[in-house]
């Protein structure tokens, strides 16, 4: 941008933070650098300053100020990776549409990353005006995400996520061989840092209420398929409250068993064997969504090796 700009705010934007809107709009350009311009008044909304937890009104005027070129260079997801998600898309319609996310790749960039499947999906479908992340996976699960299309979609099926009335299920492989049928977990989750900073979610009667309903579904040996149903979606829920049973999830680098892995490293399995299955839930403004994502090749395969 070479001169100062002024944005109104249309109703699909209505409700969002400022800081994320500028993100969107002022693709490359860091965060440090966004929050910066907060700070200084150098963006403004109706004329006066305001702090980036501000959230956007129907008709606010935003001056945003001019940013050198080479800092809003973004950087372009590759065609591969662009068309693998456009590939990926399981529903559609226009309030939403769910995907089946790869492993390895994030929801969103940040923390080094400098996209992710949002990104990525903007890049690849610019006559969508407005596209939002409704809910998180772990970069190393795979399976269905819900991405809203309306600024009213998102905000619906945020009520949905928290008012627990989106069923969602996955299927894990844990190490071992689970003696029940069905197990439910409803130990408290706290988030406590690691060793390099990095985040783990552990139990303490103090931290946040948490449910995951685990069913077995076949045995092999040393090892257990279960489908897990979540009714809370805390951080890694799955993960840890499946290390807590001492049966975590095969391939899990920061909640597993790695001696117990080298098995599974051995049947060329590289990821964690963790995915979302199914969604399903109901909103206003359109039909009922019901979407199943299919187990993954590599899955399927370290499956099929089991079997023999």
């Amino acid at each position: 941008m070479a001169s100062v700009e002024y944005v109104v705010i249309s109703e699909e934007f209505a409700g969002q933070r400022i800081d994320n809107y500028l993100l969107r709009i002022l693709k490359g350009v860091p965060k440090t650098r966004i929050y910066r311009l907060l700070r200084k008044g150098e963006v403004r909304v109706n004329g006066g300053r305001i702090g980036p937890s501000y959230r956007l009104a129907t008709d606010d005027k935003i001056r945003v100020p001019p940013v050198r070129r080479a800092e809003a260079e973004p950087i372009t997801p590759s065609v591969r990776i662009t068309d693998r998600l456009d590939a990926a898309i399981l529903y559609e319609d226009d309030r939403l549409m769910v995907l089946n996310k790869p492993s390895g790749l994030a929801v969103h960039g940040g923390s080094g990353l400098a996209y992710g499947v949002i990104e990525a999906l903007r890049d690849s479908r610019p006559d969508l005006p407005f596209l939002d992340l409704a809910h998180r996976l772990d970069r190393d699960t795979s399976g269905c995400l819900v991405i809203a299309k309306r600024r009213s979609a998102l905000r619906r099926l945020n009520e949905a996520f928290k008012n627990h009335t989106v069923v969602k299920e996955y299927i894990a492989l844990l190490h071992g061989e689970v003696k029940w049928q069905k197990k439910t977990v409803t130990v408290a989750l706290k988030a406590v840092a690691g060793p390099g900073g990095e985040r783990t979610m552990q139990p303490d009667e103090t931290g946040l209420s948490a449910r995951t309903d685990f069913f077995r579904e076949a045995i092999y040996p040393g090892c257990s398929l279960v489908r897990v149903r979540l009714h809370t979606g805390r951080m890694h829920q799955i993960r840890a409250h499946a290390q807590y049973l001492g049966h975590p999830v095969v391939m899990d680098r920061r909640y597993g068993n790695p001696s117990a892995d080298k098995r599974f490293r051995n049947l060329r399995l590289r990821r964690l064997f963790l995915h979302a299955s199914r969604i399903q839930f109901e909103i206003d403004g359109g039909p009922p969504v019901d979407v199943a994502a299919p187990l993954p090749n590599e899955l399927l395969a370290t499956q099929k090796g089991l079997s023999q």
